[in-house]
């Protein structure tokens, strides 16, 4: 069962009440978006999404897992087999565990194509 939280005011604030495993792979996450162009990261619908000509990515910290989606994930999966579509749009998840890391290149290289998908496609929300 979740318990309703009052969504965190930033990105930051977000990363500073989590701890242990779930805080260091949302910090790597983190630092991946940042290494890979940056696009501008907010606190929507409770996690982090960020967005560059539309929303791009979410990291979502839960109890047992961290899930890294994107919007068009489904067209990532040739570069990270793991991303799993689900949802609305073309949105894959990834989902990280316990005892899991990040490989920030890879993390990288899916945010940098994601982000080049929006430019190029357009807003993943946006029917084209």
């Amino acid at each position: 069962m979740m318990r309703k939280e009052i969504p965190a005011k930033s990105p930051e604030a977000y990363v500073e009440v989590l701890s242990g495993w779930r805080r260091e792979i949302v910090e790597d996450l983190r630092a991946a978006t940042r290494a890979a162009g940056d696009p501008e990261a907010r606190i929507k619908w409770g996690h982090i999404v960020c967005f560059s000509n539309g929303p791009v990515l979410l990291v979502r910290a839960e109890e047992a897992r961290v899930l890294f989606g994107f919007w068009r994930g489904k067209r990532l999966r040739h570069i990270e087999p793991r991303l799993k579509a689900g949802g609305k749009y073309e949105l894959a998840t990834m989902e990280y565990r316990e005892g899991d890391t990040v490989d920030t290149t890879l993390a990288e290289k899916l945010v940098r194509e994601a982000m080049r998908l929006n430019a190029e496609v357009g807003d993943p929300t946006e029917s084209n």
